[in-house]
């Protein structure tokens, strides 16, 4: 029994030293990279007020000082995890806005937002929340204007060909992406239909009501 325990006390410390060469062993960027993955989790799970540095440096198995060392503090971590989110859903929209006739564009626009909710649940879930940390450029809003300005671009184009007035293009813009973007909040807790099968409703409705605009819309009121 003596030399059992005298064995197992270097094997513990050794697995004490294993643990703390591996935290050593990972180099900056990796460790920064899994301290976002973990808080990107985090924040999708409990939202930022519910997130705290200790479940961060928990569940990343590290220490505080490790994540304060890294991002300087929550709002540090937050703010990266929601600018990457930001970038990359933009990305998705703009390659798809890159080409192809303006129905063609609107469907893959429609379509890029619903991958990314699909593919990247928990980073919508994070630019969808309200944040007491959140700038102007860098709440969901911010991002849906960022977006905004490229369909605007597409009725631009469409109104100067079609004899409507081009400066109303920036108000339709903002209606077709909000609404996109409200259906995408909705779907992103139902999941049905299909992300194709969304994007496709969501086309017929905004492309085939654009194809009958009224040249000076009136409100229908009873007199």
């Amino acid at each position: 029994m003596v030399a059992r325990r005298r064995r197992s006390a270097p094997e513990a410390a050794g697995g004490r030293t294993s643990a703390r060469t591996a935290r050593v062993r990972m180099t900056g960027k990796e460790r920064r990279q899994q301290l976002l993955d973990v808080a990107r989790e985090l924040f999708a799970e409990k939202g930022f007020d519910g997130a705290s540095i200790e479940e961060i440096a928990h569940r990343a198995g590290v220490s505080k000082p490790v994540v304060y060392e890294h991002f300087g503090g929550k709002e540090g971590i937050y703010a990266v995890v929601v600018d990457r989110e930001m970038r990359h859903l933009l990305d998705l929209i703009v390659s798809a806005l890159s080409a192809g006739h303006p129905r063609e564009l609107l469907e893959q626009a429609a379509h890029a937002l619903l991958e990314y909710i699909d593919n990247s649940t928990d980073g919508f879930r994070i630019l969808v929340r309200d944040s007491p940390v959140a700038s102007t450029s860098g709440t969901f809003s911010s991002l849906l204007n960022d977006i905004a300005s490229q369909v605007e671009h597409i009725f631009g184009l469409q109104f100067s060909a079609k004899g409507y007035d081009k400066k109303l293009a920036p108000l339709y813009s903002q209606a077709l992406v909000g609404m996109v973007a409200l259906t995408g909040q909705w779907w992103l807790e139902v999941r049905k239909p299909k992300k194709e099968e969304v994007a496709a409703h969501l086309v017929n409705l905004a492309w085939n009501g654009l194809s009958h605009l009224e040249h000076k819309p009136t409100l229908r009121r009873p007199k």
